[in-house]
């Protein structure tokens, strides 16, 4: 059987909507303002993965553009239609909506049947690189994920490009039977022995426990049933060992929603600036950018402004977000931008080419390993502007635990069986995620914006961000916020894995 070309194919497939036919995420220049509802339909497409068809679901706007672009001030008047087949619902990630709008399942938002729809109706105040997905099942495996960029008005007459990417992990398994093999014992033999160097120091010895960041230990909420910490014990449970680094394996790593075998291309300028807005989509993988010969700028995580930190290569977990300036050269070039698996040699990426520059093909895998993402970025980020100074007035500290049979805990506890954690409109909440399991976990809290003030101990005034990971192997991490929106918030471990094994709390505003 002949195997049609990428272009050919997706000429061919009249079902095919794809970034390859569609150069959706090349956002154009400026949003016009809409009157109305802009819809936004959960649909089915078919995209090609090395050489193969594979059915996904996709989030696309009626002139084919996937996600959603905006400007900070407005309003996010949004109509999702769902035309998957199956209940969903869409969460709006990094956004502060009212939180009946905020797409959680079960939490705040009722999953919408297939053929229904849902108006959404909220202002959008900070600008920043978020995205848009599924939370609800193992959707989000299937790609039912797509950009969400809100520009900043001030910026509009800055001399930049800008270069959309998002990142997925893709497979032509069914999700769930990837969870039931998982269940079933494959974690206790997928995982990679991280060496001790590539830990990122995350044990007990070294910790800084005087600076602050556990808030005093004892009398804390979440704190109960530790057991014999010194020997590793936490109600029977045996805890640390070896580290995993992937509990999936994957077929290959996309960029909207392509490989290396026919990466997106994009036309630039020489010696001009380009502004990267990357997104770790991935269900699981925790990746490394790479840019290779070049050297950008890093100004934002997670949609928020940072110190600026330059670097040819950057840490980028699971559900981040980077925003990376990159000053090109002014030779006819192309330059690759690479996301490469923490752990492993698997990559993907997208081409920064110069007219009449020739692109080269790319290998699929790196030349090395690349070490585990273990947190040093984070404790070198700083926050441009901080939460203001102010005294914690609720502190807490939350055990992150692992059992036979791929159960994954928060305070003992999994979703389901779990208590919400109260809080009170005016809080400036401390809560301090301890990681007594083999894998690192990047947490996100809804609905607010979080700082970072302590890595394994050590206090810093770390990036605002809406997603952490907590390194493995008595990994902490420390974030505080302020209350400011009530209602019932989503906690979780965003690999999904995790989150759909129990790894997922909320917390409530008290009345």
């Amino acid at each position: 059987m002949k195997t049609l070309s990428r272009r050919r194919f997706l000429t061919a497939s009249a079902a095919t909507l794809s970034v390859a036919a569609v150069p959706s995420l090349l956002l154009p220049a400026r949003p016009a303002r809409a009157e109305g509802h802009r819809v936004i339909t959960a649909g089915k497409r078919v995209i090609e993965v090395k050489g193969r068809a594979a059915n996904v679901f996709g989030l696309t706007q009626n002139d084919g553009t996937q996600g959603l672009v905006m400007n900070a001030g407005e309003r996010f008047r949004v109509r999702l239609e769902n035309r998957i087949g199956e209940p969903t619902v869409i969460h709006w990630h990094g956004l502060t909506p009212p939180w009946k709008q905020d797409g959680v399942s079960g939490i705040s938002q009722e999953p919408i049947a297939d053929g229904a729809g849902f108006d959404y109706d909220f202002p959008v105040a900070t600008p920043g690189t978020f995205w848009m997905h599924s939370h609800f099942g193992l959707q989000e495996q299937h790609m039912l994920a797509a950009p969400l960029i809100v520009r900043d008005p001030a910026e509009a007459g800055a001399d930049m490009q800008e270069v959309v990417v998002l990142f997925h992990d893709f497979t032509f398994r069914d999700p769930n039977e990837i969870l039931a093999e998982l269940k079933a014992g494959a974690h206790d033999m997928s995982g990679m022995e991280m060496p001790a160097s590539d830990s990122g120091g995350n044990s007990m010895a070294g910790m800084d426990m005087g600076g602050g960041s556990m808030g005093g230990m004892s009398g804390m909420s979440g704190m109960g049933g530790m057991g014999n910490m010194g020997g590793m014990q936490m109600g029977g449970m045996q805890m640390g060992g070896a580290a995993h680094l992937q509990d999936v394996q994957y077929d290959a790593l996309l960029a909207n929603d392509r490989t290396l075998d026919d990466p997106e291309v994009f036309a630039v300028e020489p010696g001009g600036r380009v502004r990267l807005r990357l997104i770790n989509g991935a269900a699981s993988t925790n990746m490394w950018i790479d840019l290779g010969k070049l050297s950008g700028r890093l100004i934002a995580v997670d949609g928020m402004p940072v110190e600026p930190i330059e670097a040819s290569r950057f840490e980028f977990a699971v559900a981040q977000r980077l925003d990376v300036v990159v000053e090109l050269p002014k030779e006819a070039s192309a330059w690759p931008v690479f996301a490469v698996q923490e752990g492993g040699r698997m990559r993907t990426g997208v081409v920064l080419a110069a007219k009449g520059a020739t692109v080269a093909k790319l290998a699929e895998m790196a030349e090395a390993d690349f070490p585990a993402v273990a947190g040093d970025l984070e404790s070198r980020l700083r926050a441009v502007k901080p939460l203001a100074e102010r005294a914690a007035t609720r502190q807490q500290t939350m055990m992150m635990t692992e059992a036979p049979g791929y159960v994954w805990m928060l305070d003992g506890a999994v979703h389901g069986k779990d208590k919400p954690i109260p809080l009170k409109s005016g809080d400036r909440f401390e809560l301090t995620f301890m990681n007594h399991t083999t894998m690192s976990h990047p947490m996100h809290l809804h609905g607010h914006s979080f700082q970072v003030v302590a890595v394994n101990g050590k206090r810093i005034a770390g990036a605002m961000r809406d997603t952490v990971l907590v390194p493995s192997n008595m990994g902490m991490v420390t974030i505080a916020f302020d209350a400011d929106n009530a209602g019932n918030w989503a906690l979780h471990c965003h690999h999904l894995y995790h989150m759909a094994a129990g790894m997922m709390t909320s917390l409530a505003y008290e009345a």
